[in-house]
């Protein structure tokens, strides 16, 4: 059956997984219940194999094709949920309050089942394809973990092709750029030390709330007048804590917040202008200021867009789904898998897409650890997925349409 035609017949199940998901979100690597239903359905779908405890509680779904041997490509999904509490109202709300699905992991999760189910179905492939449901995307590392846990070497996956949801994009539409995509992710936390005392004492006291009110005016001048105005840089203080009561000056105040940056010089510039900035103005008043900088996530490069792209000749491409989009600071975690293998430097393009029926938008991110991972007569594992992530690879190449005219999980 055609792949498209097989994401028609597959949206009405697909969407009682993702919605199944979305009821039962679960955090970091604390997603046991959602790697259990991952797994089921991989054994009845008939995936050869079902290793699961990978990265602690990562799943793998190892699918054999039926054209002989060839590498092992990997398609990723991510479990977990987000701290939040949902208000939607919608029939599949999440049940576990504090905990939502609001990044779309369950609609990834539900797209990456369509696929394995394809792919097992119809084997249509050389080589194998491993589907990889990874967890503790949202901070924890998951990817890092599952890699140091033998992901990459113990099935010998050759490339990973990864996709997030997109907020922003007309619906069915899909988007490509090379060069940075997604931007290093840092955070920042800033204790300041001053005097305490009486409210209306305020001259026996070192008021650490007044030198943090400075400190943050101060900080908005690192984008604004020490880095270069071409460059993207951003950095946002997102957290103010001090005090308990209306007429006590306490003694300390926390600042915290998030930097994000395209390039390694304005991570630097930004670590570098915070401390000073922070200690300085502490000092200043005759107080202290503890920084304590956290680098996390590296940016996200795409430098094979231009290469894949002709795949899918421009022309043919209706001109109101034809996007380049621009670079994004919301920080992707995803890149752990496409820098595993030393000595080997991936590269990768990436699109954003959005799909008629969703609820949020998809971004396809690709990589590429060599032009010949697919033999001749391969593709299929691209291709393979019924609902958006492979279909979406599959756009890339002679499936373009179904970015701009399929059905995905609603």
């Amino acid at each position: 059956m055609p792949v498209l035609n097989y994401a028609a017949e597959l949206q009405n199940q697909a969407a009682e997984w993702r919605r199944h998901l979305h009821r039962h979100p679960e955090l970091l690597y604390d997603v046991q219940a959602t790697a259990d239903f991952i797994a089921g359905k991989l054994r009845q779908f008939g995936v050869d194999e079902v290793i699961e405890g990978i990265g602690r509680t990562g799943v793998v779904g190892l699918i054999h094709g039926r054209a002989g041997e060839g590498r092992t490509i990997g398609l990723r999904a991510d479990m977990d949920a987000l701290p939040i509490g949902e208000e939607t109202g919608r029939p599949w709300a999440s049940t576990i309050p504090g905990k939502m699905h609001a990044c779309g992991h369950d609609g990834h999760m539900a797209m990456l089942l369509g696929a394995a189910k394809y792919l097992a179905e119809t084997r249509n492939f050389r080589g194998r394809v491993a589907v990889i449901f990874q967890p503790a995307e949202e901070g924890g590392g998951g990817g890092k973990a599952m890699i140091e846990d033998g992901l990459m070497d113990r099935f010998s996956i050759a490339e990973v092709y990864g996709m997030h949801n997109f907020p922003g994009l007309p619906v069915g539409a899909f988007a490509i750029r090379p060069g940075p995509i997604m931007a290093a992710t840092d955070e920042f936390r800033i204790v300041i030390t001053g005097r305490g005392g009486h409210a209306a004492q305020p001259h026996k006291a070192i008021d650490p709330i007044m030198i943090g009110s400075q400190i943050v005016g101060a900080l908005q001048m690192i984008v604004s007048r020490s880095a270069d105005p071409v460059s993207a840089l951003v950095v946002s203080v997102t957290e103010f804590h001090a005090g308990f009561a209306h007429n006590v000056i306490p003694s300390q105040a926390e600042l915290g917040g998030t930097v994000r940056s395209f390039t390694p010089e304005n991570r630097d510039l930004a670590e570098g202008r915070i401390r000073a900035i922070a200690e300085g103005l502490a000092a200043v008043h005759g107080a202290k200021a503890a920084v304590t900088y956290t680098r996390n996530y590296p940016r996200r490069s795409i430098t094979r867009a231009r290469r894949a792209m002709p795949r899918t000749p421009r022309s043919r491409l209706p001109a109101s789904r034809r996007s380049i989009p621009t670079s994004r600071r919301g920080r992707r975690r995803r890149i752990f898998p496409t820098c595993s293998r030393p000595g080997r430097a991936p590269s990768s393009f990436s699109a954003m897409a959005t799909a008629p029926g969703c609820t949020t938008r998809t971004m396809i991110s690709t990589t590429r650890r060599s032009p010949t991972a697919f033999p001749t007569g391969s593709a299929s594992p691209k291709p393979a997925s019924p609902p958006e992530p492979a279909k979406q690879n599959q756009g890339f190449s002679s499936g373009s349409r179904f970015c701009m005219e399929g059905r995905v999980v609603p």
